[in-house]
């Protein structure tokens, strides 16, 4: 009777785990819808083509080399156990320790969890870098990313493993409950390194400083997009709760869940508010922003706050996206889609929320934080370079013109109708 309800149990956490990871997979297409909704038309192709490659890319490179670097147990490398060994192995982890040690952590669904998290990482990138780049120098540095750059640091974080073998972040009091800053902060910091090797968009930024507006093509598109993600984030954060099979763990993902959605909503109030403040109209992409911005803000911690204190948090993520996309714009940094705003600055904010509900310490948050950008940034733009040399990262003045959808991909979005005689 004992094992039935074990086996019960492990079927239960199993199964929420992976539609969690599902969740978290449909995020690659509010990625791509927002992405192609803020672009012009006339490079929508080539950023939906990133975002499907990206997404492949990341789930063949984790596999054979990232997930082993990140949690010392590649399935590529050393295999599954599968079938009744492995529910042996966690019904005695279960017995021995509690119900999610052990053999839980080298089963399918947890490198399946994992992986999406990785896709989305580099998603963020996308759209930083998008009306500019070479499709196949990205490509190359998503292999880059999300191989090595990205399951170091998270094997640090997530892992068990010490920073260059120095000290161990959780040690220091470090904590990031579903990966503000292990996901959010290092794909906006990879982007940052790209955005400074890349350059602006020709016509972005004038001599005399002024900032032009470069608009998306697509708003309804982009909306979409912010509302798929909105979704995937229960999955995101959600699915970190890593269990279900008790009443514990049911309390806990419906406090994440309520969490989560109190932030989102908190971000767009509080930058649809700022908006109109500053610009005297509703901003419709400040808005999208300020979603995504509160999701980010409660990622790092959103088992703690009650719904009013993440509600706040999500809030202050949302004022803080609005100035921050203004002053990368003064420091002429071209991010079409805020992804460095949204990401890395927010993802800042939600790392230093932690220790007001939480049990982490500013100081292990700082370091925390610090070790992942140096890290990111020092490797992510060694790359970026590398790859400059040898390929270059950006398209001619000619090809950004006409756009990258032709240039690129050889199609178009939105083709025209022609009438034939």
């Amino acid at each position: 009777m004992e094992n039935n309800i074990f086996e019960l149990q492990y079927a239960m956490d199993t199964f929420y785990f992976l539609v969690c990871g599902a969740l978290v997979m449909w995020m690659a297409a509010g990625f791509s819808m927002l992405e192609a909704g803020l672009v012009r038309s006339k490079n929508t192709v080539e950023i939906l083509t990133k975002n499907v490659v990206l997404f492949a890319i990341a789930c063949t490179a984790y596999m054979v080399v990232g997930y082993d670097i990140m949690y010392d147990g590649g399935i590529f490398l050393k295999g599954i156990d599968g079938g009744d060994t492995l529910v042996a192995d966690a019904l005695k982890s279960s017995a021995e320790n509690g119900f999610g040690g052990g053999a839980v952590y080298a089963k399918a669904s947890d490198f399946f969890f994992q992986v999406v998290f990785v896709a989305t990482a580099m998603s963020i990138v996308s759209g930083a870098v998008a009306e500019r780049m070479k499709l196949w120098s990205f490509m190359v540095f998503a292999v880059v990313m999300t191989a090595v750059i990205y399951p170091l640091e998270g094997s640090w974080t997530w892992g068990s493993a010490s920073v260059f073998g120095m000290y161990t972040l959780g040690d220091l009091g470090f904590a990031d409950f579903a990966g503000s800053g292990i996901v959010h902060l290092a794909g906006a910091t990879a982007a940052l390194a790209g955005v400074i090797v890349l350059g602006a968009r020709k016509g972005k930024y004038t001599k005399d400083g002024k900032v032009n507006a470069i608009p998306g093509a697509n708003l309804p598109l982009a909306t979409l997009g912010t509302f798929i993600l909105w979704m995937g984030w229960f999955g995101f954060n959600g699915g970190s709760v890593l269990k279900l099979g008790d009443i514990a763990n049911s309390n806990a993902v419906a406090m994440v869940f309520m969490n989560t959605n109190a932030a989102a909503a908190g971000g767009v109030i509080a930058a649809i508010i700022v908006a109109r403040i500053l610009f005297g109209k509703a901003d419709l992409t400040m808005a999208l922003n300020g979603a995504l911005a509160g999701l980010v803000a409660i990622t790092a911690g959103p088992d703690t706050p009650t719904a009013l204190g993440a509600t706040l948090i999500g809030a202050v993520g949302g004022v803080l996206v609005v100035f921050s996309i203004i002053t990368l714009d003064k420091m002429k940094i071209d991010d079409p889609v805020g992804a460095i705003s949204v990401h890395g600055v927010v993802g800042l904010w939600g790392l230093f929320a932690v220790p007001i509900t939480g049990e982490a310490t500013l100081s292990g948050q700082m370091i925390g934080a610090a070790t992942i950008f140096v890290w990111v940034f020092g490797a992510s733009f060694i790359t970026w370079l590398v790859i400059k040399m040898i390929m270059g990262v950006r398209v001619s003045e000619e090809e950004e013109y006409e756009g990258l959808d032709i240039g690129e991909c050889g199609m178009e979005a939105y083709p025209e109708f022609v009438s034939s005689k």
